[in-house]
């Protein structure tokens, strides 16, 4: 892995973990509101359970995270408050863990990773906050800090962020323990109906917490990348999802969605975005293996045939507005289910940017009678109406797209 100027670059694949080594610790720390709780969901998953794994009566403040899935555990504390009085809770609860995992009997409860988030929509990282974190780690001299830059939405700022971030610990103490700085994007973030910012980030930091483990516990249970892999479906199931809300919502205007652009932006960002999650956009060739996926995806090559289709089902008595939503929805839905299988296969080194054939008619098949025959279904399901039409209409194509309702 290398860096330029804090910010990670060119990552490369951990090697494959080891199934029987002991898993790491990660101590999450940073001030209230910076998005502790977004990333370790971002990066655990939602299925995770609290456990009191090591330290009885220590975790009033702390809040530890394990899943049979995750190759380290989260540690996340109570935040930093502006209220020196209140840091100190968050210091103190540190320190009391620290003291205790010191202890013999108590090393497989050691801090072996620390992640420092700082909120990327702030403009300043004040001293005290740096001071909090001195504080708090002061019994662990060598242990490896990542910063996180949160909320890591402008990619003009990332590098105002990342010089953010080494202006305020550069003379501290713990400036030596600084190994990386990785922006990161914990959930998509919605600027409005046809733009948002994607997630990214997430598998960088994966990627840089275990090589700042000590080399026993670089491993886990399951393949590194197998880890990885799936953490990034989670976020592009959620990507999707927002991009399908918003093809129902943009959807309903008056015209045929066949005959207008009101699509494209929003296919454009949903795909973009789930090249970036997916790295594709580092690729050479990444602009011709995407223009492949939109010839056969967008909504122009396809609305006309499953209007078509549903206009001819007997008895079909549907209001254009809540046709056009039902589709626009529907073209979402399978432009990102196609476009995260054809992602995924060049992320695992299955196939390759430079050949776009496969990829063509990967998405020919997203879009043939199986499209239909789902957007059929659809929109005679919605013949019973309902009280919030947009929000059914949703809830039917995550049904027959991703089998799941909200």
């Amino acid at each position: 892995m290398t860096y330029d100027n804090g910010q990670v670059i060119d990552v490369q694949p951990v090697p494959p973990t080891n199934g029987g080594a002991p898993k790491g610790n990660v101590f999450v720390l940073g001030n209230s509101g910076v998005g502790k709780s977004t990333l370790i969901n971002a990066v655990i998953g939602d299925d995770v359970a609290k456990t009191s794994f090591g330290t009885r009566g220590t975790t009033e403040e702390l809040d530890i995270y394990e899943s049979p899935d995750v190759p380290f555990r989260v540690i996340d504390s109570i935040g930093f408050e502006p209220s020196p009085i209140k840091s100190m809770r968050a210091v103190y609860a540190v320190r009391k863990w620290s003291r205790l995992s010191a202890k013999d009997g108590n090393e497989n409860t050691r801090i072996n990773v620390i992640w420092f988030c700082v909120d990327g929509t702030a403009a300043k990282l004040f001293p005290e906050t740096i001071r909090n974190l001195s504080n708090a780690v002061r019994m662990w001299k060598s242990v490896p800090i990542i910063a996180v830059i949160t909320k890591s939405y402008s990619q003009p700022d990332r590098a105002r962020n990342i010089d953010m971030v080494r202006e305020a610990f550069r003379g501290t103490r713990v400036e030596r323990n600084l190994r990386a700085i990785v922006p990161v994007v914990a959930q998509t973030y919605i600027i409005n109906e046809t733009a948002f910012a994607a997630p990214e980030g997430i598998t960088d930091l994966i990627d840089a917490t275990m090589r700042a483990m000590p080399e026993g516990m670089q491993g886990g249970t399951r393949d590194l990348m197998q880890f990885k892999l799936a953490r990034k479906r989670a976020l592009a199931q959620g990507l999707i999802g927002v991009s399908v809300v918003a093809g129902a919502t943009v959807g309903a205007v008056p015209i045929p969605i066949a005959d207008s652009l009101v699509l494209s932006p929003l296919e454009l960002a949903e795909l973009n975005g789930l090249a970036r999650l997916y790295e594709i956009d580092k690729h050479e060739d990444a602009k011709h293996f995407l223009d492949s996926i939109v010839q056969v995806g967008t909504a122009s090559v396809v609305a006309h045939s499953a209007i078509s289709a549903i206009k001819a089902i007997p008895g079909i008595n549907i209001a254009a507005s809540v046709l056009n939503a039902v589709v626009a929805a529907s073209i979402i839905a399978a432009l990102g289910e196609g476009a995260v299988v054809a992602f995924e296969q060049v992320y695992t080194g299955q196939r390759s940017v430079r050949d776009t054939s496969w990829v063509q008619h990967l998405m020919e098949e997203q879009f043939g009678d199986g499209f239909i025959g789902k957007v059929s279904g659809i929109a005679e399901a919605t013949q019973g109406g309902g009280k919030d039409m947009t929000q059914m209409i949703i809830d039917l194509v995550k049904a027959a797209f991703f089998g799941r309702g909200k």
